[in-house]
């Protein structure tokens, strides 16, 4: 079973090369992050047509996820089970299902702005319910992963330059215990760093030349359990698919298992 997990930074924008990303390297479960559509608007049709079915947690130009499988959507969690509200609004960053035997769940963590703003300890709000909500299922014999955009930096190593970030989110100390806190649980980082590239980032900035002089980040990651770790027999981030025109800031990320 191949297992993917892409921002797409809206849906919409990047429906033709997500279609032919689907259809080019056959991958059967695909959980999507920064969908930027409602609900509506999501394209179930198109996808229904190479033999996907998909589900949604979205409701504006903003945020959003849904996941995407062509081996079974059962027992699908749309949202964060005790999750934090943000501004009166709980918004629309989880859902979760069971894919051919695999929980899965695609989620889009805060962004956490500043880390003097409001934003950031509702990141870190909603990193705690995330582990609370998972606790069962990362500690159970079925494979079971949460993939998606964590919107932080495991290490110093998964930033290109960590000068730059001094004082900055994604790289705190208390983002970096909140995924200490996942793995706790019983889940563990599935991707290793040493890939096909030296710094096997997945999100580069549109700006200042970010991508071609390669000053990325990792923060697209596959937190699985044990049965799922055991099961991995390759992960790859497909840098290639940050090429070109139209491309999201974001590289998908690959895994490959023996389920």
């Amino acid at each position: 079973m191949r297992i993917a997990t892409w921002n797409v930074n809206s849906i919409t924008a990047r429906l033709p090369r997500l279609l032919a990303w689907l259809e080019g390297t056959g991958t059967d479960v695909l959980a999507i992050q920064e969908t930027k559509c409602s609900a509506e608007q999501f394209p179930h049709a198109e996808l229904r047509e190479l033999g996907y079915e998909s589900v949604v947690n979205a409701t504006g130009r903003w945020n959003g996820v849904a996941l995407v499988s062509r081996v079974g959507l059962e027992d699908v969690v749309t949202g964060l089970p005790d999750g934090p509200d943000y501004e009166g609004v709980q918004e629309p960053r989880a859902i979760s299902a069971t894919c051919g035997g695999v929980r899965v769940w695609s989620v889009y963590v805060p962004n956490g702005r500043e880390v003097e703003h409001d934003h950031y300890g509702y990141k870190l709000h909603w990193f705690r319910s995330l582990a609370a909500a998972v606790a069962e299922d990362a500690a159970g014999e079925r494979p079971f992963a949460v993939l998606g955009d964590f919107n932080v930096a495991p290490t110093d190593e998964d930033v290109w330059d960590p000068a730059v970030f001094e004082g900055a989110t994604h790289v705190t100390p208390a983002e970096r215990e909140a995924l200490a806190v996942l793995r706790e649980a019983g889940l563990s980082d599935v991707v290793p760093r040493a890939l096909k590239y030296d710094r096997p980032y997945t999100f580069w900035d549109y700006r200042m030349l970010a991508f071609p002089k390669n000053k990325g980040m990792r923060i697209d990651l596959v937190y699985g359990n044990g049965a799922f770790s055991a099961a991995v027999q390759d992960a790859y981030v497909d840098r290639e698919e940050r090429k070109g025109k139209g491309a999201s800031d974001h590289a998908p990320v690959v895994v490959d298992l023996k389920v």
